[in-house]
């Protein structure tokens, strides 16, 4: 297959998620062996997070391709992400409202009572570095009150779930502020803090992705 510019790159990836369609040329998407049928999942937070990993996987899929990088890369993961999970959403769930960060907004999602929330691609120039500190989001909405979410770091082979919240690690001697790679706030930049509780300084980790500064915390 020969690329000749990024914006061919991303269409190809696109056709990747037209899952079994042998009408269509290009690769095919095809899920594990070992997915789910998804018409099974009636459960809101499963279906959150399996489409949120499978959109983690094909990420990783695009990116090891090894055809894009940097800006084209991250414009093709973007794109691929989002239709899968656009399509996912609106096959199971016909009736619910869809609001992407990758998508024009549609005021229709305004008469929903339930409206999925999604980011395909959290740390859109990480992934495009190659880096491991970028995310999928997808979350529910139900009457305008969040109701569920899910949250793939594909890098890390980790799934953070709402309904299967992980307990909270003691905090350790040296504290750690999670910081913006690129734009930390002035006052994190101050590395040892005096602490009410007798600990002696702060460590500032810097990261992009909101799941990341959550996990890195």
């Amino acid at each position: 297959l020969k690329c000749l510019t990024s914006q061919r790159c991303a269409r190809w990836h696109v056709r990747v998620l037209r899952l079994n369609d042998p009408g269509r040329s290009g690769r095919i998407y095809h899920p594990p062996a070992d997915a789910p049928q998804m018409s099974i999942i009636a459960d809101d937070a499963e279906l959150a997070a399996y489409v949120a990993e499978q959109a983690g996987k094909l990420l990783l899929q695009v990116r090891g391709d090894g055809l894009l990088s940097l800006k084209a890369l991250g414009k093709a993961g973007d794109d691929a992400a989002n239709q899968y999970l656009c399509d996912a959403i609106r096959e199971h769930r016909p009736d619910d409202g869809l609001l992407s960060e990758e998508e024009k907004d549609n005021p229709d999602r305004l008469t929903k009572s339930r409206v999925w929330i999604i980011d395909p691609l959290d740390g859109t120039r990480e992934y495009g570095e190659g880096r491991a500190d970028w995310a999928v989001h997808v979350a529910l909405a139900v009457d305008g009150v969040p109701a569920i979410g899910a949250v793939a770091l594909p890098c890390l082979d980790l799934v953070l779930r709402t309904d299967q919240p992980k307990p909270v690690a003691p905090a350790p001697d040296k504290l750690r502020m999670v910081v913006s790679r690129t734009r930390p706030a002035a006052e994190a930049l101050v590395r040892t803090a005096v602490r009410p509780c007798g600990r002696s300084s702060t460590i500032t980790v810097p990261c992009s992705s909101i799941a990341a500064r959550a996990r890195a915390a």
